[in-house]
């Protein structure tokens, strides 16, 4: 076990970074955050801060000569980076493991080689793929990125093949997936830890709400009946052995309306449907990162109350700020901004929760505090 008093590393300085640094203080320890950007959110508030490139192996020798143990805040941080990191000090997640995740089509390959259902899909290398795909997907389908594709960029909706050409088009040929689109019934995901150990601890199912590919709103519990939830957290448990993994996981799924359980994507850290566990549950994703960076048993994650949580994007700003009192006024409301300077369209700036007796009534007051906190 790595107690308090020593020294964690964090390769990635945004917001997931800033909620582990922030966790591992509380609990003690001291934190040097890696990444390029020298106003991160994470950085700005870590212990120290190495403002290099990822693969800057000059940088990785000194931030793995200084830490006890090493974390990532996503997926895209480069497997070798991990792999060079390995030979001088504790890595979770490791490296075999994240590089499962960052590329959509080996994702796709490694759940179902867990013998877990995924929507149809077909590679996609060059457009001639295209045409041999419309044989086993159906139109509207929608084509993605195979890489560095997140909350709905680097990816289309196609109507036809001709529109699918042309979206092969935009995304710059690159390396793609094509996807069937179903008809859900809800999104949900599940967010757990996994020990060094192989213990498995889940937080209670999410259900999820995207608006233009981004997340909007979480709400737990989920209305999804509870044996499709508990399939979910079965098939998310798998991923997480299968991967061999050690920290804090999610997996997402679509429920079909015809109930079943498909795994849509992996995130190999703590998710954006995650958060409500800081307001919710005895202890945070983020904690249970740190605590299954360093050794230690996991904490408490049973729900202490219902709660929603909606994300804020910098569109909320307008060219002024959103009208705080909405939210502060509220005393079951809790607000959570990630220290970033500008704010853009779809830039995830922070995000509220509202705790009440039960989730209706919760997203009832998160909707109405959300339209009243949007700058005119």
């Amino acid at each position: 076990m790595i107690f308090p008093g020593a020294t964690l590393g964090m390769l990635g300085g945004g917001q997931l970074g800033r909620m582990f640094t922030m966790a591992a203080q509380t609990m003690g320890y001291h934190v040097i955050v890696l990444d390029p950007d020298q106003d991160s959110p994470a950085g700005i508030i870590a212990n120290s801060h190495i403002c290099a490139a990822y693969d800057d192996e000059s940088a990785l020798s000194d931030l793995a000569s200084q830490c006890d143990a090493i974390s990532t805040e996503f997926e895209n941080i480069p497997a070798t980076t991990l792999a060079f990191l390995e030979q001088r000090t504790v890595v979770h997640p490791a490296s075999q493991a994240l590089a499962k995740t960052q590329n959509r089509n080996t994702e796709k390959n490694f759940i179902r080689s867990q013998n877990i259902a995924t929507v149809p899909f077909v590679s996609i290398y060059q457009k001639s793929d295209l045409e041999k795909a419309s044989e086993h997907i159906q139109f509207p389908a929608i084509l993605k990125v195979a890489t560095f594709g997140y909350d709905g960029k680097g990816q289309i909706v196609c109507s036809d093949l001709p529109a699918a050409y042309e979206a092969f088009e935009q995304l710059g040929q690159k390396e793609c997936v094509l996807e069937q689109r179903i008809d859900l019934a809800c999104e949900i995901s599940v967010v757990l830890a996994r020990s060094d150990v192989g213990t498995i601890t889940p937080f209670p199912v999410a259900e999820n709400v995207h608006v233009n590919g981004i997340l909007h709103s979480t709400m737990v519990p989920s209305h999804a009946p509870d044996a499709l939830q508990q399939s979910a957290i079965e098939k998310a448990s798998q991923i997480a052995e299968g991967l061999g993994y050690v920290g804090t996981l999610a997996v997402e799924f679509f429920i079909s309306q015809q109930g079943d359980v498909i795994a849509n994507e992996i995130a190999p850290r703590p998710h954006n449907s995650g958060h409500y566990t800081l307001d919710a549950c005895p202890t945070s994703q983020f904690e249970q990162q740190v605590r299954m960076l360093c050794g230690l048993p996991a904490g408490d994650v049973s729900l202490q109350s219902p709660v929603v949580m909606i994300n804020l994007l910098g569109d909320v700003w307008g060219d002024s700020q959103p009208h705080w009192s909405a939210v502060l006024e509220q005393p079951n409301s809790k607000l959570h901004l990630y220290g970033k300077k500008a704010a853009r369209p779809g830039r995830k700036m922070g995000h509220f929760t509202v705790l009440a007796n039960d989730t209706d009534t919760a997203m009832q007051q998160a909707e109405t505090v959300f339209s009243a906190l949007q700058a005119d």
